[in-house]
């Protein structure tokens, strides 16, 4: 028998849907605060998450997802890693803990991850060239280097928000 979204969970996904939404987008606007809109946004929307809601996380983040690409469709580009990565990175690390794989082994699946979407992102946004022909030279050394010690921080600072979210959600739900 299928297991039946309560009310709660159905709630919990809305809210999660709004407030990552509502962050995103201010982040989208104002480019200084994109990567924080990116954070905060994540840290929303792993509030279905705490329950266990696999099918609210998703529908959330694909809610999130068209919404944001309706209120900010010139900006798709500043869209892409989220809709790519960030994302979809809190149900990856929730789906990781639930299947107990070897955490150093899911980290550099995970940073490998990150790595190819930073440069589909560099592909599609700067074409492959920037004022800094340094950067053009060296940019797939930079992106393993600089991008997975970059990953590597991220996803320690979400499982700690993740531990939070969860601490969070289970004091105002206490079932």
């Amino acid at each position: 028998m299928k297991k039946k979204f309560s009310a709660y969970e159905i709630a919990l996904s809305a809210l999660s849907c709004a407030l990552a939404t509502i962050l995103l987008t201010i982040g989208v606007y104002s480019e200084i605060l994109l990567f924080t809109g990116y954070l905060f946004s994540c840290i929303a929307l792993m509030l279905p998450l705490a329950k266990k809601s696999y099918r609210g996380y998703a529908l959330a983040y694909i809610a999130t997802c068209l919404l944001c690409l309706l209120f900010n469709p010139a900006r798709i580009f500043d869209l892409l890693p989220f809709i790519m990565f960030f994302g979809l990175h809190p149900l990856i690390n929730e789906l990781q803990l639930k299947t107990k794989i070897n955490r150093w082994l899911a980290c550099a699946g995970k940073a490998l991850w990150f790595d190819l979407t930073m440069l589909v992102i560099w592909k599609f946004i700067f074409e492959s060239t920037t004022m800094v022909p340094f950067i053009d030279t060296y940019f797939i050394p930079i992106l393993l280097i600089g991008g997975t010690a970059f990953f590597v921080f991220y996803d320690y600072v979400m499982y700690r928000w993740r531990a939070i979210v969860n601490v969070t959600v289970k004091r105002i739900y206490k079932k």
